[in-house]
């Protein structure tokens, strides 16, 4: 299980990176008005129009990622195991107090020597 919750761990890392990226690379919505009065500030790598479909659809999918993996990671931390029952049939491992250091014993015909 905890081999899951790395994974879980770097996908969320990775979509997070990947939210900011996209959201960083993103025209404003007032980039286009500047763009109608002829400043050419609309031409992009991936020309006028596309590149806001592109970017935006591909920033929801990294969006999407980064919650399932959020309600993973919390499902995982807050699962707990049922307790073994008595009729279920495996043992549980009994823990055992941690004892004091016995003295030795003295010889009774020997008379206390106090320190």
């Amino acid at each position: 299980m905890e081999w899951l919750k790395t994974l879980l761990v770097v996908l969320q890392v990775v979509s997070a990176l990947g939210v900011i990226l996209l959201v960083l690379l993103q025209q404003g919505k007032g980039a286009d008005m500047g763009a109608a009065f002829g400043s050419g500030a609309s031409g992009s790598l991936f020309g006028a129009s596309g590149s806001a479909n592109f970017l935006s659809h591909t920033t929801a999918v990294f969006a999407a990622i980064f919650f399932i993996c959020t309600l993973g990671i919390t499902w995982i931390g807050n699962h707990k195991t049922a307790p073994q029952s008595v009729l279920s049939g495996t043992v549980a491992p009994t823990q055992v107090a941690p004892t004091a250091p016995v003295a030795p014993a003295q010889d009774p015909s020997k008379p206390a020597v106090p320190k």
